[in-house]
């Protein structure tokens, strides 16, 4: 995995060299932003990258030769690399931004071990001794942020793709880039719908409401997505494009699953989010309906009256937690995991796509559905 790690790093420095650029800019508006500009920095630090790293190989999958182990030795592939380097820091960009709305819409008070960003904002008003609400100035800055941080994503994404040859290929790249935008956002909507509407819908249709979220809101942004916009600029075949997609929506609903597993019972010195907390948010995964189907009456009642509930105690979480245990619902979503997971694998085995390519998406295959955190 030493090419992964090499665009790890390369994503941040590109990422870093552009928010630099904006930070002169945004300074000399007013010097009062660099509070502003600090926050987008601490926030666009870090992260796993896989969504820059599935549009990497989705575009390293059907531009190399398909008995290649070595791609970047070819001088093709690397007058490219740049630019694919670009789109794909474009992705996180992307990804920060939802985070921050996310973590605005959910309420939640930290982002992978540190205060989220509107709570960072929220912070400067009471450190600064500003006069109004602190809670209300931290959401406004947040969403401010999220806006800007999508604003850029597009201005890195159109950098990247202009410096590829094949316009063609840039400009599907920018249509599946569009699509990604506008699917995830229907599926943010689709979240917060069930977490407050889900009680008005017939119980039987709880289960592919919840996939149904899952499919819009991650897995199609977290992995199908960004393999389906690394193929365009590579300027890939229907087939190739049809086998990546394929493999990026079973794997992708097996990512959400398991982030949705971590979101009830992961260590939260791991997550860096608090234990439960997708408990107090209330979200309606395919965990709670798979639960919800298999609990008896009388403790699917009481999981119902607690989800939702920001006040959750320790004692409150481990009650529900066991009971999706004892209930066996936790066992289910962990074979529907591995049954994605298959699928994935099935879905590149034959594929028209680079040999080493395909080892590198099977290996990320197993990293984003083991992980801890």
């Amino acid at each position: 995995m030493a090419e992964s790690t090499r665009l790890v790093d390369l994503v941040q420095l590109r990422i870093d060299e552009f928010v630099s650029e904006r930070t002169v800019e945004l300074a000399a508006i007013a010097p009062e932003l660099g509070q502003f500009t600090d926050v987008t920095l601490s926030f666009l630090s870090g992260g796993k990258r896989f969504r820059a790293l599935f549009c990497y190989w989705g575009w390293q999958s059907v531009t190399s030769a398909v008995d290649e182990f070595d791609p970047l030795a070819r001088s093709t592939t690397e007058a490219v690399l740049p630019g694919i380097v670009l789109a794909a820091s474009a992705l996180e960009v992307f990804h920060a931004a939802a985070l921050v709305h996310d973590d605005i819409m959910d309420n939640s008070d930290t982002r992978r071990g540190a205060p989220s960003a509107h709570r960072r904002f929220e912070s400067i008003h009471r450190d600064g001794g500003f006069r109004g609400d602190a809670a209300a100035f931290g959401r406004s800055s947040g969403l401010l942020l999220g806006d800007l941080l999508l604003g850029w994503s597009d201005e890195l994404f159109d950098r990247g793709t202009s410096m590829l040859d094949d316009r063609a290929a840039g400009a599907a790249g920018r249509t599946e880039f569009a699509t990604m935008r506008t699917e995830v956002t229907a599926g943010q909507y689709l979240d917060i719908l069930e977490e407050n509407a889900w009680a008005t819908y017939p119980e039987a249709e709880a289960l592919p409401r919840a996939h149904r979220v899952i499919v819009y809101k991650s897995a199609k942004y977290s992995v199908e997505a960004p393999l389906a916009i690394g193929a365009a600029l590579g300027g890939a075949s229907s087939a190739q494009v049809a086998a990546l997609r394929a493999f990026g929506l079973p794997l992708g609903v097996a990512y959400q699953l398991r982030d949705d597993m971590l979101g009830v019972f992961g260590d939260p010195t791991v997550t860096g989010k608090p234990a439960g907390d997708d408990l107090r948010e209330g979200k309606r995964t395919v965990l709670v309906a798979l639960a919800r189907t298999k609990l008896p009456i009388h403790l699917r009642n009481v999981v119902d009256d607690l989800l939702g509930d920001p006040e959750l105690d320790v004692r409150q979480v481990e009650m529900i937690r066991s009971a999706m245990v004892d209930c066996g619902a936790v066992d289910h979503v962990e074979r529907i995991i591995e049954h994605n997971v298959g699928l994935a694998r099935a879905a590149i085995q034959d594929a028209p796509l680079a040999t080493s390519a395909r080892a590198q998406l099977l290996d990320l295959a197993d990293t984003v559905t083991q992980r801890v955190a």
